[in-house]
């Protein structure tokens, strides 16, 4: 199975460059709540994973920041805890499958290690469930999570 199959684009993703400043990102991210985003760097190569708790022990150590100081501090001075490894556009399902079973999205790259978007674990699982569990195993999910017309 092809992996574009499970793929969110880009351009339907929430994702900073890696010179924003704290304040650019944290204004990008108030809007969506995400627990963690993909970094890009300028001509779209993945950097890697920034986490609410990347943002909060960067503000830790900086002491007495405000507003106004993080317009001038690049969210590449921040470290990550752990970068969300990516996989090429071309990996194997048992290669995704293993990237997505320890994080909660996959970032996925071209050839020139380009992010073109990302797969979510939500989506590989709802794949499994639709085509793979009995009645009785999709009866589990909560009503919420069911889709019309699918």
């Amino acid at each position: 199975m092809n992996i574009l199959f499970f793929l969110s684009p880009k351009q339907d993703l929430m994702y900073v460059y890696d010179d924003f400043t704290l304040r650019q990102t944290l204004e990008k991210w108030e809007k969506n709540r995400y627990a963690s985003i993909p970094v890009l760097g300028r001509n779209g190569e993945y950097k890697g994973t920034l986490t609410e708790g990347d943002i909060l022990w960067g503000i830790k150590n900086l002491h007495e920041l405000d507003m106004e100081q993080a317009e001038n501090i690049p969210i590449s001075n921040f470290p990550h805890k752990r970068d969300y490894k990516a996989v090429r556009v071309t990996t194997t399902m048992d290669q995704l499958l293993e990237a997505a079973s320890s994080q909660n999205f996959v970032p996925v790259v071209d050839d020139r290690n380009i992010f073109i978007g990302i797969v979510r674990r939500q989506a590989i699982i709802e794949y499994l469930m639709k085509h793979y569990c009995t009645d009785s195993a999709r009866k589990l999910r909560r009503p919420d999570q069911e889709k019309t017309g699918v």
